[in-house]
């Protein structure tokens, strides 16, 4: 059973006739702005991004004349309608708009923060957040990143794969330990995998960063393939992971499990 959306997330490994290089430079292009390059000289994007100055410089005026990049004497940013091309997939996903009021009602009922992601490649992307406490250092938002393997969404979303696929995965991953806690051998990593797929949902405690647990079940289409994963995050100092079990799953299961059936009434 795989993860939605499993076709597209895997660049091809050697470009072929249909690889579009120049698309490519303007997408690594794009990509080279980030929270830490906010706005950057055209020397600084041609190297992060891997170009000629001369050809980074026709993908910036080409942005640009779109609408999507601005220019401020030597420095380029990107403006707010590059949103639109994430608004995108956003709005193309079944449970955008239907998991958004489910989830602030499951904050309300908990306290805790309510988060919803889908996997791509060996990371989670977050696609909803709900938050309340600020619990975790990381600036998280929606089209965060983070490494599936040591995530209680990434678990429940690695747990739908079949095992050549998880394999793959887990061989892209970098599994390096976050936290004392972090499960980082091989053969251990595989069977709290397996343990996730046998209960149906999963549990990490203080993997990512020491003082979270985060728990999560899986959002599930109409076929019954997993789609995405909704969590909710605590603080270990408030609750231990026994007692977040005890009080939050039920709740987040029938949260998860109202998403599912909303989704596959509208599929």
């Amino acid at each position: 059973m795989d993860t939605f959306p499993s076709d597209a997330q895997d660049a091809p490994s050697r470009p072929g006739d249909a690889y579009v290089q120049s698309f490519a430079r303007g997408l690594s292009v794009i990509r080279s702005f980030d929270a830490n390059r906010p706005a950057q000289t055209l020397t600084e994007v041609a190297a992060a991004a891997g170009l000629t100055r001369a050809g980074a410089r026709r993908i910036l005026l080409t942005l640009q004349t779109l609408g999507y990049v601005e220019a401020d004497g030597r420095l380029f940013q990107l403006t707010p309608k590059i949103l639109d091309l994430g608004f995108a997939y956003l709005t193309s996903m079944p449970f955008w708009n239907l998991a958004e009021p489910v989830m602030e009602d499951l904050v309300e009922q908990v306290h805790e923060s309510c988060s919803a992601a889908v996997l791509n490649g060996a990371e989670i992307v977050y696609v909803l957040r709900v938050p309340t406490h600020k619990i975790i250092t990381q600036n998280l938002s929606i089209g965060s990143r983070l490494p599936a393997f040591c995530t209680s969404m990434g678990r429940v979303l690695l747990s739908a794969l079949d095992d050549d696929r998880l394999d793959a995965l887990l061989d892209a991953s970098d599994i390096v330990a976050r936290t004392p806690h972090t499960i980082v051998d091989r053969g251990a990593l595989k069977e709290a995998i397996a343990a996730v797929r046998r209960q149906g949902w999963a549990i990490v405690d203080q993997e990512l960063e020491e003082g979270l647990i985060s728990m999560s079940a899986p959002i599930r289409d109409r076929q019954g393939r997993t789609i995405a994963a909704l969590n909710i995050s605590g603080n270990a100092q408030r609750k231990s992971a026994k007692q977040m079990v005890k009080a939050f799953l039920e709740p987040l299961q029938d949260a998860a499990q109202r998403v599912s059936e909303m989704v596959a009434r509208r599929g």
